[in-house]
This record gives structure tokens, C-alpha cells and sequence, in this order.
């Protein structure tokens, strides 16, 4: 799929891992408007979670990189929100939140009101200044969020 190999001081989480967090972003390349298999698996593999609703009211927030404007952006997002919703976890939406940087149209830019995201191009874009903003916002949102939920329902 042309991507680079994974770096080895680059930890891999385990699914059972996910029950120490009380708030999630979970990122994925879109592979033909989806979710890659590799993150489709990890979402296979929670399945003893699932069965005891072990993530249930947990907040959670996606984020993405497709190839070209094309890509699926919003229904790579869309795939993520059948998986939060078997879980139980509350999905926080982007919204509008990130103010003008939602509407700016001078240059070119991933995300949308569900979350934040690149255009990869063939793998050598990077993101821009305004795409790691938005992407910087959504996390510190969805932090705010979590924190809130937290602070009100100790049990979650």
C-alpha cells in the first residue's frame, strides 16, 4: 500500500490497553472511502470489550488522511461511527468548532465537520499549518469534552 514501515521505537496498542483511556481519537488513511483493514482488524480484535460493554459512554473523536479530495474523508468517518456505537462510546464530532479554519477555501485542506484530516496525495504531502491546527483544536476538544464527561460520571 506504499506505506512506510513502522518505526521501532513506535509502540502498538493492544486492544485491551483501550479500557486504561477515558477518551479516544482514532486515526486511519482511507483505503477506498473506509477505514484500512489494519484498523478494521484492530476493531475486530475488541470483541471481549464489545461483549462487556467495556468502553460504554466513553467519548471518541476520528481523524483521517486520504490521497486526493476524492478519498472518502467523510466516509472514512462514517466507518468509524458503526464501530464507536457497537461500543457504546460517544462520538464528538468536529462540528464547527474550528471557526474560520472550517471555511477556508485558499488553499487546500482536509477535514470536516467530523473530524479533523490530510490529503496524502501519493504519501508525500504533508499536512499543512492549517490542517495541523485543526487537527491540534480537535484534540484539545475533544480533551475538554472527556474531562467534562469524566468529572460528571466518575464511573465512566
Amino acid at each position: 500500500m506504499k506505506a512506510p514501515a513502522k518505526a521501532d521505537d513506535v509502540p502498538e496498542i493492544r486492544p485491551e490497553q483501550l479500557v486504561e483511556a477515558d477518551g479516544f481519537l482514532f486515526g486511519s488513511p482511507s483505503r477506498f472511502g473506509m477505514m484500512a483493514a489494519q484498523v478494521k482488524a484492530f476493531f475486530d480484535a475488541t470483541h471481549e470489550l464489545w461483549a462487556t460493554q467495556a468502553l460504554a459512554g466513553r467519548p471518541a473523536g476520528v481523524f483521517w488522511s486520504t490521497g486526493f479530495h476524492g478519498g472518502g474523508q467523510e466516509l472514512t468517518a462514517l466507518t468509524f461511527i458503526t464501530q464507536l456505537a457497537h461500543h457504546g462510546m460517544i462520538f464528538v464530532p468536529l462540528g464547527y468548532t474550528f471557526g474560520s479554519g472550517m471555511f477556508e477555501m485558499n488553499e487546500v485542506k482536509g477535514g470536516s465537520s467530523y473530524g479533523a484530516g490530510t490529503y496524502a496525495a501519493d504519501g508525500s504531502r504533508q499536512p499543512t499549518k492549517l490542517e495541523l491546527q485543526q487537527a491540534f483544536h480537535q484534540g484539545k476538544y475533544v480533551a475538554e469534552i472527556t474531562k467534562k464527561l469524566k468529572k460528571s460520571s466518575p464511573q465512566v
